[in-house]
């Protein structure tokens, strides 16, 4: 493996091309999911069987770079032998890292593989440093990812606590929820994201095409209508056009894409570890044109003879798989802390 350099990263691979194309861009690791409900992006079509998952480690290991594995759902009675079998295959693997979020999990982990590397899943809301030292204590993590819910100031107090390495998300969709813990998808479905793996899951989506237009449609809920034209996107609650006082608007979130490029320089003084990009259920197109822009973002970082700027190529690039084709700082930037 080659050294570790000063900020990783991280780059989402829901399937093998898009594993590739994130390594030959310039990710440092990839994080992925097997095909069940272990993983938080359980959907039709993502993530890896063992044969793709073989395939995956050996292309990433060949060029020096990581392969982590995201088991971030939380097991139940009847199925906690899924979750430790899991557990198994990606020690049997050879994976990096394993990303958990239930303690039960990673006390499995630690005793049965004590040489498995261990991080904090966002979906653990860890969001202090002594949640992030109980874990360290308990479990030996290496690793957190933080919630995307902290200003600059609150993950610089975190770092500086802490002997754990910190990861943050640095580009990609939204929640409104708690980091996907979906209560309006398990409400409208009767099926829990962290259990299943899946916000709006497939076999609840439906689209008709009808004379006021496009409607989409989450276990027969009306989420959005798009006219003649315009893009009809995957329905979820927290992303749909409702009525609220006679005005039809995105009256939960509006669709944006965190984007914190320009705040590079900080997290890179503060000591963030890894940085992280959102985006398992997008095309290897998308893992392209991300990976290419932070890559070289970072590295320009890194490269201590000339001062830092954000290029304007790299935005407009950026802009373009945002979602509403638009970014914004999220909680990271809050001028009155």
């Amino acid at each position: 493996m080659t050294p570790a350099r000063p900020i990783e990263l991280v780059c989402p691979a829901g399937s093998l091309p898009a594993l590739k194309t994130a390594i030959d861009h310039g990710a440092d690791c990839v994080y992925l999911g097997f095909k069940d409900a272990t993983n938080a992006r359980n959907f039709s079509g993502l993530n890896f069987d063992d044969k793709a998952m073989a395939d995956g480690v050996r292309y990433a290991h060949e060029r020096g770079r990581k392969v982590l594995l995201a088991l971030n759902t939380y097991p139940q009675t009847d199925n906690w032998q899924r979750w430790t079998a899991a557990v198994d295959r990606a020690a049997r693997f050879g994976i990096d890292a394993v990303i958990l979020a239930d303690p039960g999990l990673m006390a499995y982990a630690r005793k049965t593989h004590p040489d498995l590397r261990l991080h904090l899943s966002v979906q653990g809301s860890a969001t202090s440093y002594d949640a992030i030292n109980f874990y360290y204590e308990k479990f030996g993590i290496s690793r957190a990812v933080l919630p995307r819910v902290l200003s600059l100031a609150q993950v610089e107090q975190v770092i500086a606590n802490t002997p754990v390495e910190i990861e943050v998300f640095g580009f990609g969709g939204l929640c409104v929820m708690v980091e996907g813990r979906c209560a309006l998808s398990a409400f409208a479905t009767g099926e829990s994201p962290n259990c299943n793996g899946a916000c709006s899951p497939g076999k609840h989506v439906r689209w008709e095409q009808t004379p006021k237009g496009m409607e989409t449609r989450l276990n027969g809920i009306l989420i959005d209508r798009f006219a003649d034209g315009e893009r009809a996107g995957y329905p979820t609650l927290c992303k749909g056009r409702f009525e609220v006082n006679n005005e039809t608007y995105y009256a939960i979130e509006e669709p944006t894409s965190l984007n914190t490029l320009e705040m590079l320089p900080e997290l890179a003084r503060i000591g963030v570890r890894a940085i992280k990009i959102e985006g398992r259920q997008r095309s290897p197109a998308y893992v392209a044109q991300v990976t290419k822009v932070w890559r070289a973002a970072i590295d320009r970082v890194l490269d201590d003879s000339a001062p830092f700027r954000v290029e304007p190529a790299w935005m407009a690039e950026l802009n373009k798989v945002s979602e509403g084709q638009s970014h914004t700082l999220g909680a990271y930037y809050r001028p009155w802390k």
